[in-house]
Protein backbone atom coordinates (compact mmCIF):
# COMPACT_ATOMS: atom_id res chain seq x y z
CA UNK A 1 0.00 0.00 0.00
CA UNK A 2 1.41 3.23 -0.78
CA UNK A 3 0.79 6.48 1.64
CA UNK A 4 0.30 9.41 0.19
CA UNK A 5 0.03 11.37 3.68
CA UNK A 6 1.00 10.98 6.96
CA UNK A 7 -1.40 9.72 9.93
CA UNK A 8 -0.92 12.49 11.99
CA UNK A 9 -0.81 16.18 11.92
CA UNK A 10 2.80 17.59 12.99
CA UNK A 11 3.26 15.98 16.82
CA UNK A 12 5.77 19.29 17.09
CA UNK A 13 2.62 21.73 16.24
CA UNK A 14 0.36 19.50 18.53
CA UNK A 15 3.43 19.12 21.42
CA UNK A 16 5.11 22.05 21.19
CA UNK A 17 7.74 20.58 23.79
CA UNK A 18 8.53 18.11 21.27
CA UNK A 19 10.85 20.76 19.50
CA UNK A 20 12.53 21.28 23.13
CA UNK A 21 12.99 17.57 23.97
CA UNK A 22 14.07 16.86 20.26
CA UNK A 23 16.66 19.85 20.61
CA UNK A 24 17.98 18.13 23.93
CA UNK A 25 18.74 14.75 22.70
CA UNK A 26 20.63 15.67 19.04
CA UNK A 27 22.62 18.15 21.80
CA UNK A 28 23.22 15.35 23.75
CA UNK A 29 24.45 13.21 20.90
CA UNK A 30 26.36 15.86 18.84
CA UNK A 31 29.04 16.64 22.14
CA UNK A 32 31.77 15.08 19.66
CA UNK A 33 32.43 12.32 21.83
CA UNK A 34 31.06 9.65 18.82
CA UNK A 35 31.48 9.98 15.69
CA UNK A 36 27.82 11.48 13.49
CA UNK A 37 28.35 8.57 11.45
CA UNK A 38 28.53 6.07 13.97
CA UNK A 39 25.23 7.48 15.58
CA UNK A 40 23.56 7.43 12.26
CA UNK A 41 24.65 3.66 11.49
CA UNK A 42 23.10 2.46 14.95
CA UNK A 43 19.93 4.52 14.13
CA UNK A 44 19.93 3.00 10.64
CA UNK A 45 19.75 -0.17 12.51
CA UNK A 46 17.05 0.07 14.68
CA UNK A 47 14.71 1.59 12.15
CA UNK A 48 15.74 -1.66 10.20
CA UNK A 49 15.39 -3.50 12.98
CA UNK A 50 11.87 -1.81 14.18
CA UNK A 51 10.62 -2.15 10.66
CA UNK A 52 9.95 1.80 9.89
CA UNK A 53 10.86 2.95 6.70
CA UNK A 54 10.94 6.48 7.38
CA UNK A 55 13.51 5.85 9.82
CA UNK A 56 15.17 3.43 7.59
CA UNK A 57 15.19 6.72 4.64
CA UNK A 58 16.34 9.08 6.87
CA UNK A 59 19.16 7.67 7.98
CA UNK A 60 20.35 6.22 5.09
CA UNK A 61 20.26 10.11 4.20
CA UNK A 62 22.46 11.03 6.99
CA UNK A 63 24.64 8.42 6.00
CA UNK A 64 25.01 9.47 2.57
CA UNK A 65 25.11 13.28 3.91
CA UNK A 66 27.82 12.65 6.07
CA UNK A 67 30.05 10.68 3.28
CA UNK A 68 29.53 7.20 4.53
CA UNK A 69 29.92 3.97 1.32
CA UNK A 70 26.95 3.02 -0.30
CA UNK A 71 28.55 -0.40 0.73
CA UNK A 72 28.57 0.31 4.32
CA UNK A 73 25.14 2.14 4.22
CA UNK A 74 23.89 -1.43 2.16
CA UNK A 75 25.41 -3.96 4.93
CA UNK A 76 24.27 -2.44 8.37
CA UNK A 77 21.38 -4.88 8.28
CA UNK A 78 24.17 -7.57 7.64
CA UNK A 79 27.02 -6.04 9.30
CA UNK A 80 28.33 -8.99 11.19
CA UNK A 81 30.13 -9.95 8.35
CA UNK A 82 30.67 -7.18 6.92
CA UNK A 83 34.05 -5.59 6.11
CA UNK A 84 32.92 -2.12 6.22
CA UNK A 85 32.97 -1.35 9.89
CA UNK A 86 34.93 -0.17 12.82
CA UNK A 87 35.33 -2.20 16.08
CA UNK A 88 33.49 1.17 17.47
CA UNK A 89 30.92 0.91 14.67
CA UNK A 90 29.97 -2.67 15.53
CA UNK A 91 29.78 -2.53 19.09
CA UNK A 92 27.17 0.52 18.77
CA UNK A 93 25.49 -1.94 16.02
CA UNK A 94 25.52 -4.55 18.84
CA UNK A 95 24.34 -2.28 21.56
CA UNK A 96 21.45 -1.29 20.00
CA UNK A 97 20.39 -4.68 18.15
CA UNK A 98 20.88 -5.64 21.79
CA UNK A 99 18.52 -3.16 23.05
CA UNK A 100 15.98 -3.55 20.46
CA UNK A 101 15.51 -7.39 20.31
CA UNK A 102 14.85 -10.03 22.62
CA UNK A 103 17.84 -12.55 24.40
CA UNK A 104 16.15 -15.63 24.88
CA UNK A 105 19.18 -16.66 26.60
CA UNK A 106 19.81 -13.96 29.40
CA UNK A 107 20.63 -10.17 29.61
CA UNK A 108 19.93 -8.10 26.29
CA UNK A 109 22.86 -6.33 27.24
CA UNK A 110 25.31 -8.26 29.06
CA UNK A 111 28.14 -7.45 31.36
CA UNK A 112 30.57 -9.16 28.49
CA UNK A 113 28.73 -6.73 25.99
CA UNK A 114 29.26 -3.47 28.23
CA UNK A 115 32.94 -4.84 28.58
CA UNK A 116 33.53 -4.44 25.40
CA UNK A 117 32.16 -1.42 24.51
CA UNK A 118 34.11 0.02 27.76
CA UNK A 119 36.91 -0.38 25.84
CA UNK A 120 35.77 1.37 22.74
CA UNK A 121 34.56 4.18 24.62
CA UNK A 122 34.98 5.93 27.46
CA UNK A 123 32.27 6.66 30.24
CA UNK A 124 31.49 10.17 28.32
CA UNK A 125 31.79 8.33 24.76
CA UNK A 126 29.64 5.50 26.41
CA UNK A 127 27.16 7.40 27.66
CA UNK A 128 26.21 9.37 24.34
CA UNK A 129 25.87 6.30 22.35
CA UNK A 130 23.38 4.69 25.17
CA UNK A 131 21.88 8.63 24.76
CA UNK A 132 21.79 7.99 20.90
CA UNK A 133 20.30 4.94 21.15
CA UNK A 134 17.57 6.51 23.46
CA UNK A 135 16.91 9.25 21.27
CA UNK A 136 15.99 7.00 17.89
CA UNK A 137 13.91 5.17 20.54
CA UNK A 138 12.34 8.47 21.37
CA UNK A 139 11.12 8.89 17.88
CA UNK A 140 10.43 5.17 17.16
CA UNK A 141 6.59 5.22 18.10
CA UNK A 142 6.33 8.61 15.92
CA UNK A 143 7.40 7.08 13.35
CA UNK A 144 5.69 3.74 13.63
CA UNK A 145 2.28 5.33 14.64
CA UNK A 146 2.66 8.71 13.09
CA UNK A 147 3.45 7.22 9.51
CA UNK A 148 5.75 10.80 8.32
CA UNK A 149 6.05 10.10 5.07
CA UNK A 150 9.83 9.03 4.23
CA UNK A 151 12.20 11.14 1.87
CA UNK A 152 10.51 14.79 2.01
CA UNK A 153 11.16 17.63 4.23
CA UNK A 154 9.98 18.33 7.30
CA UNK A 155 7.09 20.73 5.97
CA UNK A 156 5.94 17.89 4.15
CA UNK A 157 6.08 15.35 6.26
CA UNK A 158 3.04 15.01 8.15
CA UNK A 159 -0.33 16.02 6.92
CA UNK A 160 -1.86 19.74 7.44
Amino acid sequence: MTTTESRLPNPAVLVPELKDIGGALYKATGNGTIPPTTISLLQLRAGQIAGSTYLTVLHTGNLRKAGATEESITAVASWRDAPYFTDAERIALELVESVLTSNPFGERVPDELYARASEQYDDKALATLIMAIGQVCFFLPLALIGKPLPGVSPAEQWRP
